[in-house]
């Protein structure tokens, strides 16, 4: 899955942007998802009082709302970015907002002091109500996205890349970057998707109730290590071969 976000202040025409992006991917042919990120403490999935809050107050993990024409699948908090991913299945994912996202960006604004104060190297390209006014500004390039939207999408379809695993850059780095770090290089050109080294063949997997659990390299090797000594202490156990441990909890 590949992931970019629209990001900018308050109107500044974040959702037309996606909105008719998601239009030009969907016309291409491409399956899209998005994030709509809401900073307002007066939103809330579900209401208080709901059948379906009655559920998550009486301890489930998540409760899905099935009705006759949508569904709803509602957390008792609130997600981050890589609890988000592993439930969502498409070519193309557009978060709107998450301007911390480890994944390119195309900037909103409605003047170049909001440009100048948000751009950082993850930025491919500008657009929203700045799109007419800020001639002057040379890179990235500017999209009108009523006349320029194709362009953008083929823009998008060049630059954004598979989704960053988002390591904890205390546990990871085994790229010698964080993850911002490393998709603000891969846009500049200076590295490229392949570089991150989460990607590699695992050498230790782990499931729980069947969903991969993504393991830092770091945290491998030390697992790795610390079976194979436990193993070598074993009578007629090779330590170099295949190890399997599976961990099933009993009530």
């Amino acid at each position: 899955m590949k992931a970019f976000a629209v990001i900018g202040y308050h109107h500044t025409g974040k959702t037309t942007v996606v909105t008719e992006l998601i239009k030009s991917l969907t016309a291409k042919g491409f399956k899209v998802a998005t994030i709509k990120d809401i900073h307002s403490e007066a939103y809330f999935a579900d209401k208080e009082g709901s059948n379906t809050w009655k559920h998550m107050q009486a301890g489930a993990k998540m409760v899905l709302a099935k009705g006759l024409s949508d569904s709803n699948l509602i957390f008792p908090n609130s997600l981050t970015l890589k609890e988000i991913l592993p439930l969502l299945k498409c070519d193309y994912l557009i978060i709107e907002g998450m301007k911390d996202a480890p994944v390119p960006k195309i900037l909103c604004a409605e003047s170049t002091e909001q440009l100048e104060e948000l751009y950082d190297d993850t930025v491919i390209a500008i657009s929203g109500k700045i799109a007419n006014a800020a001639n002057n500004w040379q890179e990235p390039q500017v999209f009108d996205i009523f006349t320029d939207c194709d362009k953008l999408t083929n823009l998008v379809i060049d630059k954004v890349f598979e989704e960053l695993p988002i390591s904890d850059p205390g546990c990871c780095s085994a790229c010698g970057l964080s993850c911002y770090e490393m998709a603000a290089a891969i846009i500049r050109g200076e590295r490229q998707r392949s570089d991150c080294k989460t990607d590699y063949p695992a050498e230790i997997k782990v499931t729980i109730d069947g969903k991969p659990l993504i393991i830092v390299p770091f945290v491998q090797n030390m697992f790795r290590d610390m079976i194979k000594s436990f193993v070598h202490n074993l009578k007629d156990a090779d330590p170099d071969g295949n190890i399997i441990i599976e961990v099933k909890q009993h009530d």
